[in-house]
């Protein structure tokens, strides 16, 4: 443990102390298990203000098993997933996706993180072949690996190009607060004619709960079926619920996100005086991706935590992330450091 913040992750950071009053509130006296609960009761409630009538929220331990279980509700096991190459499912889930689905990611090359109905198109190959499989479902993450944004408009393209397809879409939300925080548009317009939305709170000030959205009506009757046989059903789910009722009180979901957002502003306008530094994306969320030179990307990680990217011999993609509760004397102290280091 160290005194300085963490720039590695929003993973990094600890609880928000609502959520941690809202998980002692729920810890008096017994109530029904596996869901029962008054808490999952509200928490549905919200999940259906929040992203329309047909919303169901299932609560689930974290992000990877939300987009498993999503995937598998989707998905026969001849069918695949159109991802961006960089895609979390793809990259960072250790084939989860793909031993419990028993289907395919069909990863595409993207140059900012983002599919488009033209990229999607190059990987639908074999449709009706008995060889190949058949790509069903595509998967977009919001925010994506690189720290953009899919904008309404964007997502709207791409719900079009999948149903004229016959194809179903799914949207990995692990930062999906941070993306409606960008943009400034309510959930719906973002999620409209998504079927499946991985929830993320975890990475925005819970403790350890996430949850899978079922947005296409029809499927939430079979997926607690699913997420019980995905090892994922909680028996005192009173605390998970609890957890996500808490950042959807007065919207502090949408605060920590817009927060942590700012954050990553500071740091990367304070970064536009380093001739020796560039952004290597657009700074759309919580992320900044930066290039520097390898010995500086080295000297800086002897006094914090964060990720190197991609490295060349000429310059290394640093990614530096903030969270609900980086402070402004966080970012200022680590961009003195980078000053220091990098000139």
């Amino acid at each position: 443990m160290t005194d300085r913040k963490h720039f590695g992750s929003d993973n990094h950071a600890g609880t928000h102390p609502r959520v941690l009053a809202a998980l002692a509130d729920a810890n008096a006296g017994d109530t029904d298990s596996y869901g029962a609960d008054p808490w999952t009761a509200r928490l549905q409630e919200r999940f259906a203000e929040v992203f329309g009538p047909d919303a169901h929220g299932f609560p689930v331990f974290n992000g990877t098993a939300a987009n498993v279980l999503s995937l598998a509700a989707l998905l026969r096991p001849y069918e695949a997933v159109i991802c961006a190459e960089t895609a979390h499912i793809n990259v960072d889930e250790c084939a989860a996706p793909e031993r419990f689905t028993s289907s395919k990611l069909l990863p595409v090359p993207t140059p900012d993180g983002k599919l488009t109905p033209e990229l999607i198109a190059t990987r639908m190959d074999g449709i009706g072949d008995q060889h190949h499989v058949q790509p069903r479902v595509i998967s977009l993450a919001q925010v994506t690996e690189l720290g953009t944004c899919y904008r309404p408009e964007e997502v709207a393209a791409i719900v079009a190009y999948a149903r004229e397809h016959d194809l179903l879409v799914h949207m990995d939300g692990a930062r999906i607060a941070n993306a409606l925080a960008h943009l400034g548009c309510p959930p719906r317009e973002l999620t409209d004619g998504v079927d499946m939305l991985s929830f993320g709170a975890t990475k925005n000030g819970a403790m350890n709960a996430d949850a899978v959205v079922v947005l296409r009506p029809g499927l939430a009757g079979t997926f607690p079926f699913i997420r019980k046989q995905g090892m994922q059903l909680a028996s005192k789910m009173r605390f998970m619920s609890a957890q996500l009722l808490a950042l959807f009180d007065d919207d502090l979901w949408l605060a920590n996100a817009r927060h942590a957002n700012a954050m990553a502003r500071r740091l990367a306008d304070g970064l536009a005086a380093m001739p020796s530094v560039r952004l290597a994306h657009p700074v759309e969320s919580n992320g900044v991706f930066a290039a520097v030179a390898p010995e500086h990307a080295e000297k800086l990680h002897e006094n914090w935590s964060f990720h190197d990217w991609s490295t060349t011999a000429s310059e290394t993609v640093v990614r530096w992330m903030t969270a609900f509760d980086t402070s402004e004397a966080d970012v200022d102290a680590f961009l003195a450091d980078i000053r220091s280091v990098c000139g």
